[in-house]
């Protein structure tokens, strides 16, 4: 488990230069809300959007995801503990007025992109704080 990338995967930055080529400026692994000890992959403050990569197995997609066979109560244990923590974090950021948006590691970053610019600007348009291209 150590040697698995948490930062900078081949997603994070496919989706990163997809969101840059759209004209969107955004800040990388940052924590949206100070008092909520979890960390964005990608975080647009004024909008409020906070992105999250989610890897297929270590957060259980219901797609891809795999139940191991070798030491499975362990790792079952694991994986629905992270979705817990996810499930979670949407919470908190939300009752902070922030929009999480989930991107599987097996999804098209453009595609992805498309999904997040919308959000954003959505976000940005209800509360006036600038517009893209």
């Amino acid at each position: 488990m150590s040697r698995q990338r948490s930062r900078d995967t081949g997603i994070e930055v496919a989706l990163r230069r997809a969101l840059h080529r759209l004209g969107l400026r955004y800040r990388v692994h940052r924590r949206p809300v100070r008092a909520v000890r979890r960390e964005a992959d990608v975080v647009f403050g004024p909008a409020r959007v906070a992105v999250f990569v989610d890897g297929c197995f270590w957060h259980g997609c219901p797609e891809h995801g795999t139940w191991p066979k070798r030491n499975g109560d362990f790792w079952r244990a694991k994986i629905e503990a992270n979705r817990a923590r996810d499930a979670n974090t949407d919470q908190r950021l939300a009752e902070e007025g922030w929009l999480s948006v989930r991107v599987w590691e097996h999804e098209d970053p453009t595609e992805a992109a498309d999904r997040v610019r919308a959000a954003v600007l959505e976000r940005r348009g209800a509360g006036g704080a600038g517009r893209l291209p």
